[in-house]
């Protein structure tokens, strides 16, 4: 059983889908069971191969037996082993968190969600798992296609902010498959292990180069990179919640991934950070995106949206901590992968359980929330302490790496950014919580507590228990964070990276 883990991780999911549709048709009941049970699948599937990859180091599982370059293999070291793993478990617990707020958006398009949800997942796990750079692009778009449906169902602005989307992924995925074909041309190997042993011979070619930087602008706009950000913020904000807090964690999450394959498996770092010497400007362009991100998020007004800005601010961390070009540097990006999807999974969930009572999240919504559902502010404040990067929550350990790093490279403004963003994450978040901690002096309510209390109103306990063991892992994960260090990214990053 355990040999067959990573085709269970996309096999299970990918034909659980159909089982889906066909479900819709014949019971709506029945989809949500056979979601959590394929997810748990592919979840369960996830944790043991990363256990087998700890005990054994990489592993190679070729598809129907096939040998690369021919037969595509699925290539599972520390890195993606770890990913996979926070990538299978935000979507499960996402899953069981959302099905209350799915029956109360959509309750006719039942079938339909989930579909796309489980084919979203796949493609995402296919995304990470895959070691054949082409079978990557297709599982991208089998990604980008469903994730474009999801935020479509949103009422309102949704589908027309998922057409944005359309476009702009559309043409990311276009650079990465040109950037492809030129590597494809000059190898003649597609599979990722063969690509890097063949280029070394080709460091000079033009056509390498132009692969690279292809492939590099496709993969941004895929991750809203700013500039390339303008899709993301409507996209989610205007999402479904149960759509928003499954992509908002993940799709940027799992690009990052793909940036970091791409700079140390497929062009090794002797090219990407020596050869080519493109380090400082994209870091700098990371240091224009964190300050971005982090103004752009002090003018909005609406919860879900300021959240959004916030994901642009980190997609500049861990783009720059990549590129600092030192190990520290790129164990803070690695680190901020998983924790940054954790962090987002707790405050989008809550954001969710705010919409399903109050019906909105702008921040006049927002009013009085801390008395009316104390569980959900809870474990909201522990998801924006842990943004903030306040110990133990996880966010202060990746944060701690990437300054550290920036130190080492000598990279001062992006340490500045780093702490400049911090702030700005500290000055939002306690306008929120005072938002929600003060009931509006108004005649309506009288004036002090003592007239109107509001009643407590809480989210169902099905949406409660979830958001509570997301916010329980991001002090866990802070905790246990040296082991993860140590056991999983240390061996992640090549002995070539100092």
């Amino acid at each position: 059983m355990s040999l067959q883990y990573p085709a269970l991780i996309v096999v299970v999911p990918l034909l659980s889908a159909l089982v889906i549709s066909i479900a819709g048709w014949v019971n709506k009941r029945w989809c949500f069971p056979i979601t959590v049970a394929a997810l748990a699948v592919a979840a369960y599937s996830s944790v043991g191969l990363l256990f087998r990859v700890l005990d054994e180091g990489v592993i190679v599982y070729k598809l129907g037996g096939w040998d690369p370059p021919m037969g595509i293999a699925y290539y599972v070291d520390h890195l993606n082993g770890l990913v996979l793993a926070v990538v299978s478990i935000v979507a499960l617990l996402n899953a069981i968190a959302s099905k209350k707020s799915i029956e109360q958006e959509f309750p006719e398009k039942i079938g339909p969600f989930y579909t796309l949800y489980v084919l979203m997942v796949t493609g995402l796990l296919g995304i990470v798992v895959t070691g054949d750079a082409f079978n990557l692009y297709v599982l991208l778009e089998i990604a980008a296609l469903t994730g474009y449906g999801l935020i479509a169902m949103g009422g309102g602005r949704g589908p027309l902010s998922a057409l944005n989307y359309l476009y702009m992924g559309t043409i990311g995925a276009c650079f990465y498959l040109l950037g492809v074909g030129y590597l494809y041309i000059m190898t003649g190997s597609l599979n990722m292990v063969d690509i890097a042993g063949i280029l070394p011979d080709l460091y000079q070619s033009k056509a390498v180069m132009a692969a690279f930087i292809i492939c590099m602008v496709g993969v941004w706009i895929k991750m809203a990179f700013f500039p390339l950000h303008a899709w993301l913020p409507n996209a989610y904000t205007h999402a479904p919640s149960a759509s928003s807090s499954l992509i908002a964690p993940l799709v940027t999450k799992v690009m990052i991934y793909v940036m970091i394959r791409l700079i140390l498996t497929i062009f090794t770092p002797e090219f990407s950070f020596n050869i080519l010497a493109v380090s400082k400007p994209i870091v700098w362009l990371s240091v224009i995106a964190i300050f971005m991100g982090a103004i752009l998020a002090l003018k909005e007004r609406n919860l879900k949206k300021m959240l959004t800005y916030i994901i642009i601010a980190e997609v500049g961390y861990m783009v720059g901590g990549a590129w600092l070009g030192n190990r520290v540097g790129m164990t803070g990006a690695i680190l901020h992968i998983a924790n940054d999807a954790l962090m987002t999974l707790c405050v989008f969930l809550a954001v969710g359980n705010i919409v399903y009572k109050v019906k909105g999240a702008e921040f006049e919504d927002l009013q009085g929330l801390f008395r009316k559902m104390p569980f959900t502010m809870g474990a909201f404040i522990i998801g924006a302490i842990s943004m903030i990067g306040v110990p133990p929550t996880c966010g202060f350990f990746s944060k701690w790496y990437l300054i550290s790093g920036a130190i080492q490279a000598g990279h001062y403004g992006f340490m500045v950014a780093l702490l400049f963003s911090s702030l700005v994450n500290v000055v939002l978040f306690f306008r929120v919580f005072e938002i929600c901690f003060y009931e509006p002096f108004s005649d309506h309510h009288g004036h002090g507590h003592d007239r109107h209390p509001e009643p407590m109103d809480e989210a169902p306990v099905t949406m409660l228990v979830p958001l509570f063991i997301v916010a329980a892992i991001l002090v866990l994960v802070g905790l246990y964070t040296g082991d993860i260090v140590n056991h999983i990214i240390e061996f992640a990053i090549p002995k070539g990276l100092v």
